[in-house]
């Protein structure tokens, strides 16, 4: 491990780039509102929460800078194209100002892309100028589909291609993410989501030009950085599995 923070990078513009994750299904609210306002200390870019949360996430990150994010069709991208509209419109209702859709992950596999980008489209559209990222759901995926899946999300208008919900089994993968970032133009971001527990592997990723990241090891991501940042040797990977 590299002793310190590479020139040009500190740790506030590494809180710039992470989406914190609360969106394990079995958590309290007093455990939401732990990781909110682990959230507001570090000053990250945002959250991202259950739909349910939104509305409250909002209220309790009110004047923090932190934004309120929250998933569509989640985890696993099957619900109907009607169903995911409605999502979106609540959740920008209730305050989200991005949305992280799951794309329709069998309908991928089976090559029926035009009914996966018309699913996005949808979405893209009910958002109007909100920030709409699309889950491929790597894990399920082989590299001609990775690309097929970013390039339709590209033709729907999305904002970014995410690679995981963190909940199939695998995450965020340097050829994974490389290869997103290769198949959609410079006007689409790239976030890599499950996985990313550390911070040599943020900065790994972050030199192959990704520029969101979805996990909920921030803590550890933020503390190494600053450590190394004032010349320390860091904390090391985290143990969290999860996002």
């Amino acid at each position: 491990m590299s002793e310190t923070v590479p020139p040009g990078v500190r740790a506030a513009e590494i809180a710039a780039l992470i989406d914190h994750a609360i969106l394990k299904p079995e958590l309290t609210r007093a455990e939401v509102d732990a990781d909110l306002d682990l959230a507001a200390r570090y000053r990250i870019f945002s959250v991202c929460v259950r739909p349910s949360d939104v509305a409250h996430a909002v209220e309790r990150l009110a004047g923090s800078g932190v934004a309120v994010g929250t998933v569509i069709g989640f985890p696993h991208g099957t619900t109907s194209t009607q169903t995911k509209v409605a999502e979106a419109r609540q959740a920008l209702s209730d305050g989200a100002v991005e949305l992280d859709m799951v794309l329709n992950i069998g309908r991928l596999r089976s090559g029926l892309l035009d009914d996966v980008e018309a699913d996005v489209a949808a979405v893209v559209e009910a958002a109007g100028d909100h920030v709409v990222k699309v889950i491929l759901e790597t894990a399920y995926l082989d590299d001609a589909q990775i690309e097929a899946g970013s390039k339709a999300a590209e033709r729907a208008g999305a904002a970014f291609v995410k690679t995981s919900t963190g909940f199939a089994g695998g995450g965020a993968t340097i050829p994974h993410v490389t290869l997103m970032r290769a198949s959609v133009g410079p006007d689409v971001q790239v976030k890599a989501s499950g996985g990313v527990r550390d911070l040599d592997t943020l900065l790994e990723m972050r030199a192959l030009g990704i520029t969101r990241f979805g996990t909920s090891a921030t803590a550890t991501i933020l503390d190494d950085a600053a450590a190394r940042e004032a010349g320390g040797s860091g904390t090391g990977a985290s143990d969290d599995s999860s996002y």
